[in-house]
């Protein structure tokens, strides 16, 4: 299924709309043709948006990758953290720019969505800075370093038609359906379904159309093209020989036909499927030739092994074959009759540069064509051991490759399902915060950054609230939810977190105090003539201050109605309410290598779980500066469910 020039626009507005201020948290490169984008917002949920050589959609599921693709060292080295500013159609192609921008920099990333597709990343000027695959072809080149160039333009503007454009209709001895197709660009599956409302044959010749006729064709065009782009239509699904997605209703169709909540999710899920089923193709293939070449080897290993027995054997039949020779007199092996008992045995003697060498089964054995018999026996048989041995080394490693292929084989169609597609789960409005739950149930959210440190306290502090701040330069803000009567836990631990994550933790600060107001206190302005920096505010009155004794939080997984997610707080109430738990102190790893390693120990208890969980997502979760673990264990959720199985 390819897109039409009307779907895409749709797909633009739709897209730019979702994506205004977000920006590019991670690229994961999925196939060869296709990109997943990673768009995050201080205040919104992620958004996935997968950028593919068939299309541009929103996505809900998070694809592995499955073959490498060429452009993804590139695009992240200078997309990431640029915001994507916007998304726009090249007139009515199939080509979509998407523009980022920030740090100073602006790049042009252009999909093309015709033919075999290409995805392009360009300079503000639009000069190819890297590209899926160049062109050369008479009218057009696209290579790195030139400036990038549209295809050239050979159809009507479908969105600005008129009547009048139809004129050539009239005088075409072309099938009508064809010039329609060919002057407007449009697809077969738009041009049958318009004719087909119109009530026209579209084999009918265009000049023998009535006004009338031409006037429907119009009509409905316009309508269809309107419908489409505005968001005015029921898209479906419909399966038959091919699966495609289409706005709305084209005329009669074939096959079943399935109801789809919008297009963009009708895309996601057909786009989806093609990228998996390519992607099983690939791997498919990969193991098929990965068995191929297991099979080649233990065939080989096999042939191997069989060889040698045979040279091994050869070689103790030349050897007995010389204690023949002296039982018949012969007490040289330079003798006329030894040599013809020799060529019996498929066995010669020959020199090379001035040494003598015995040949049998092609193995050259070096002997002294001076010595006794018995002891040019003698080598022999030695050789003959040696080669025995070598018969177990092979036979060795053939037993290790019959393994490798046996697990090879082994791999379930679903356990390469699992593989490859994961739901990306739909996250509550506090995880774009950082965030717990206190022992005693009180939910806290705190600012990430000045962006979200703004947004905790103007969108989310409310009456009952309290606020709490370390006294310390470079501290969130923290929000104790409907805490009018939170006991003293919930208090000292949201403190406690409030200084855990402020520069505090970075640089080793022990001792340090939060203190806690209430809402009315926050003043969101800066008095008359005063400035106050972006995610700063304004404090009244008396400050009410807990010390913090230590600095130790905790990392766990929490059990949640559609899944488990990650979070981080202190040990006491995390360990409480979660399934497994990793107590942190400052110093140790960085973030990356920190968030590696708790993965990791998280893997041994719970695998199945974990494993979906991004290595991004527990590196988010930390506090900012070097981590170390102290204590890894089972949550007491996780222990009270063991209880409960035990006792059922």
């Amino acid at each position: 299924m390819t897109l039409a020039g009307i779907e895409l626009r749709y797909l633009v507005d739709q897209i730019s709309e979702q994506v205004q201020d977000y920006y590019i948290s991670n690229i994961y490169g999925i196939t060869k043709d296709s990109i997943l984008f990673k768009l995050h917002h201080t205040e919104k949920s992620d958004l996935f948006m997968m950028v593919s050589t068939f299309g541009v959609w929103l996505t809900t599921v998070k694809i592995n990758q499955m073959e490498p693709n060429r452009l993804l060292k590139r695009l992240r080295s200078d997309l990431l953290r640029l915001k994507l500013k916007k998304i726009e159609q090249i007139g009515a192609e199939r080509i979509a720019y998407f523009t980022f921008e920030g740090f100073g920099k602006e790049f042009v990333l252009v999909g093309e969505f015709f033919g075999d597709g290409n995805i392009l990343l360009c300079n503000k000027d639009k000069k190819i800075l890297a590209l899926q695959h160049s062109i050369d072809v008479r009218h057009r080149k696209l290579r790195v370093g030139l400036e990038y160039a549209v295809p050239p333009k050979s159809e009507l503007d479908i969105f600005n038609i008129s009547e009048s454009d139809f004129n050539d209709l009239k005088i075409t001895d072309l099938g009508s359906a064809k010039w329609f197709g060919r002057t407007l660009g449009l697809p077969k599956k738009y041009v049958e379904g318009i004719f087909e409302i119109a009530n026209v044959d579209p084999k009918k010749i265009g000049n023998l159309l009535t006004g009338e006729e031409i006037k429907k064709i119009f009509e409905n065009t316009k309508k269809i093209v309107s419908d489409v782009i505005s968001g005015n239509h029921d898209a479906i699904i419909v399966r038959n020989e091919k699966t495609e997605v289409l706005p709305l209703k084209l005329g009669k169709l074939d096959g079943e036909i399935i109801n789809a909540n919008s297009f963009i999710e009708g895309l996601d899920t057909v786009f989806t499927e093609n990228i998996v089923k390519k992607g099983k193709a690939v791997q498919s293939s990969a193991s098929d030739k990965k068995i191929e070449q297991l099979q080649t080897q233990i065939f080989e290993q096999g042939k191997a092994i069989e060889t040698v027995k045979e040279r091994s054997k050869n070689i103790t039949n030349v050897a007995n074959s010389l204690f023949e020779m002296v039982s018949r007199g012969i007490i040289s092996i330079e003798d006329v009759s030894a040599q013809e008992i020799l060529a019996i045995n498929n066995a010669k003697i020959i020199n090379e540069k001035g040494i003598s060498l015995m040949i049998v089964q092609d193995e050259k054995i070096k002997v002294n064509t001076k010595s006794p018999l018995q002891s040019i026996a003698s080598i022999l048989f030695n050789e003959a051991k040696k080669q025995s041995g070598a018969i177990s080394s092979i036979q060795e490693i053939k037993e290790k490759t019959e393994k490798k292929l046996e697990k090879f084989q082994s791999k379930t169609e679903s356990e390469q399902d699992l593989m490859l597609v994961t739901e990306i789960r739909k996250k509550n409005w506090y995880e774009r915060y950082r965030w717990f739950f206190t022992s005693d149930g009180f939910l806290a959210i705190g600012g990430r950054d000045a962006a979200s440190n703004s947004a905790v306290v103007r969108k989310h502090l409310v009456k009952n609230d309290k606020i709490f701040h370390g006294d310390i330069f470079g501290s969130p803000f923290f929000i104790l939810k409907d805490a009018q009567n939170a006991p003293d836990t919930s208090m000292n631990e949201v403190a406690q977190a409030t200084v855990c994550f402020s520069r505090a933790w970075r640089e080793g600060m022990y001792g340090v105090s939060a203190y806690w107001i209430n809402p009315e206190q926050v003043k969101k302005s800066a008095p008359s003539g005063e400035f106050l920096p972006k995610g700063s505010f304004t404090i009244e009155g008396q400050r009410n201050f807990i010390k913090s004794e230590n600095l130790r939080l905790s990392v766990g997984i929490i059990p949640q109605e559609e899944g488990h997610v990650l979070t981080c707080g202190p040990p006491e109430t995390i360990k409480k309410n979660s399934i497994c738990y990793a107590i942190i102190e400052p110093d140790g790893s960085e973030m990356v290598d920190a968030a590696k390693k708790i993965r990791i120990e998280f893997t041994k208890i719970y695998e199945e779980i974990t494993k979906k969980i991004s290595i991004d997502d527990f590196v988010r979760v930390l506090p900012a500066g070097k981590s170390q673990i102290k204590e890894v264990g089972i949550g007491d959720l996780q222990k009270l469910e063991f209880t409960d199985n035990e006792e059922d």
